[in-house]
């Protein structure tokens, strides 16, 4: 049941080694804000990898009673958590599945990706088995050449979508977002395609072509929909002008479970390369790279009391250090700030050289989510 809740900055949860704070009213505002740069185009909510970090089931509960009715994920596996939670709402794989898993998420009317000759043939084998039209998007390769149909496959994407068995729902690419000059190369592609299915006789399909990048950057293309991840978790795109309207909707929270003196020349932990060189107070905080704390040597910095300590040494599996020298406030239980306040999503992607979205979805299923909202809080 959720419980009165203080303030999100003074929060310390001493049976937890750490915690993931995730603010489903920041959730909620960006996907408000995403809903307004959009117009008349829908949001496709994307959840894939836990919603990158944040829980997915929780998200698309919080997303769907703003009025999200679609949502995105990368696998099967995902696509199941989500129908499990039975909310009546779309739910669309973008990546590929097998034989086996199309006979398990057809019937339950999961959209799938059709990406190929090869997957097309798939998808069609299993709805006949199953006497049930499978609801698919259409994939084109048109510049990333990751998953989609190339031009020279367009037969097949012919032949398949005409089919009785095939429910076509969307026709979609994915931009490389190398520059605008082949984003344009791309977009041309996607709509000599569209062309050629309407030409066929084929509509009444969904179209999107733009990522959290592509909404900010190419308001044009919007179409019918926009498929939207960093934006919801507060990954604002670089250079974009506005970033106060993407707020960062999680805080990774742990706390001192341990402090030392340590005199100067010896080193903190598995590190032999960086002695200290005054004789210094030393934290242990009980969370490490299993945890999704990148594996820093002797880099970056925590929030201790609202000042920065460094991270000492190698990051453990289950531990780390921070040097708490300067911070005499700071105490066995003190809480610490990992990611969020005066650590932006930017900086503690930087500390370890990581893509932003690869240092959200880290955080480990062993970190307890913690939902906050309007004042309230409540745990997965």
């Amino acid at each position: 049941m959720p419980q009165t809740q203080k303030t999100m900055s003074d929060t310390i949860y001493p049976l937890d080694r750490c915690v993931a704070e995730i603010d489903l009213d920041a959730l909620g505002s960006n996907y408000l804000s995403a809903k307004a740069k959009l117009g008349s185009a829908d949001v496709i909510c994307v959840l894939k990898a836990n919603a990158y970090g944040l829980g997915a089931k929780e998200v698309c509960k919080h997303l769907y009673s703003l009025g999200a009715r679609r949502f995105a994920v990368a696998c099967a596996k995902e696509a199941l958590e989500l129908y499990g939670i039975g909310l009546p709402c779309s739910i669309f794989v973008l990546g590929d599945v097998s034989d086996a898993e199309a006979l398990e998420l057809i019937p339950k009317g999961i959209e799938l990706t059709c990406h190929s000759a090869e997957s097309a043939r798939l998808l069609l084998d299993c709805a006949k088995k199953l006497g049930h039209p499978v609801s698919v998007h259409i994939k084109l390769d048109t510049g990333l050449h990751r998953l989609g149909f190339e031009k020279a496959d367009y037969p097949a994407m012919l032949e398949f979508a005409k089919s009785p068995l095939a429910n076509l729902v969307g026709l979609y690419t994915h931009l490389a977002l190398r520059n605008s000059e082949r984003d344009a190369l791309q977009l041309q592609s996607f709509l000599e395609a569209d062309k050629l299915l309407r030409g066929s006789g084929i509509s009444g399909y969904i179209r999107h072509v733009c990522d959290s990048i592509g909404m900010v950057r190419y308001p044009a293309w919007h179409f019918d929909a926009a498929r939207v991840g960093a934006w919801l978790y507060g990954v604002c795109p670089y250079r974009y002008p506005h970033p106060e309207e993407d707020r960062l909707a999680v805080r990774f929270l742990s706390r001192i479970a341990a402090i030392h003196h340590v005199p100067a020349g010896e080193c903190g932990g598995y590190d032999d390369d960086h002695p200290l060189t005054r004789d210094s107070v030393i934290a242990t905080l009980p969370v490490g790279y299993a945890d999704g704390y990148p594996r820093l040597n002797n880099t970056g910095y925590v929030l201790i009391e609202g000042r920065p300590a460094n991270v000492l040494g190698l990051v453990c599996m289950d531990q780390l250090m921070a040097d708490v020298t300067d911070i005499p406030r700071a105490r066995v239980g003190s809480g610490v700030v990992l990611l969020g306040d005066d650590i932006s999503v930017n900086t503690y992607a930087a500390f370890a050289g990581m893509n932003r979205n690869e240092a959200l979805s880290r955080i480990s299923d062993r970190v307890r989510r913690v939902y906050l909202h309007r004042n309230q809080t409540a745990s997965d």
